[in-house]
């Protein structure tokens, strides 16, 4: 397939935390945010595959920051990396200060999508490139992090994850 750059496969979501959308802190729920997550995540892994996506697995989240009520959150998912048929997203959250209107990295999450066909087959997709330094860097961490995944869940034998035993016997 051909290959596609990483700015054909990135959605950027800004929405604002309304109170029902808070805990008894007046912070966004958690669970509010990882579905704004997965949304985005799943137009940034559409827009790259041009097919319906499934989430397959949210591989990490952090919560670093509270996000109050009434601040403004950016949502910024982009493909980090494209196997045959699954692709990593890359999430990044930012909140804006609502006086000085710099943006500040709240939070982070990594999800994998497949990509399907009308019957819920998974289907090929196309490579991605990237292109700057940080999209190196998560293009390439991206393995590692697959690799560990495959390894924990019995699909793949440790001594035949390459890159994981490149970081130890370095």
């Amino acid at each position: 397939m051909q290959a596609k750059y990483p700015s054909d496969s990135i959605c950027i979501m800004t929405d604002l935390v309304l109170p029902g959308e808070t805990n008894p802190l007046n912070n966004l729920f958690g669970g509010e945010l990882l579905a704004r997550m997965d949304r985005a995540a799943s137009i940034a892994a559409r827009r790259h595959s041009r097919r319906i996506v499934v989430t397959a697995s949210v591989n990490h989240v952090a919560f670093n920051r509270a996000i109050p009520l009434g601040s403004v959150v950016t949502i910024e998912a982009k493909v980090s990396r494209t196997f045959r048929t699954s692709m990593e997203i890359f999430i990044d959250v930012w909140i804006e200060d609502r006086e000085s209107g710099n943006r500040t990295k709240a939070n982070e999450a990594i999800y994998t999508f497949v990509a399907v066909d009308e019957t819920g087959r998974p289907v090929e997709v196309p490579l991605i490139e990237p292109e700057t330094e940080i999209e190196k860097q998560r293009f390439e961490a991206a393995l590692r992090r697959k690799q560990l995944s495959l390894v924990l869940a019995g699909k793949l034998a440790p001594n035949e994850a390459t890159e994981l035993k490149a970081l130890f016997m370095s």
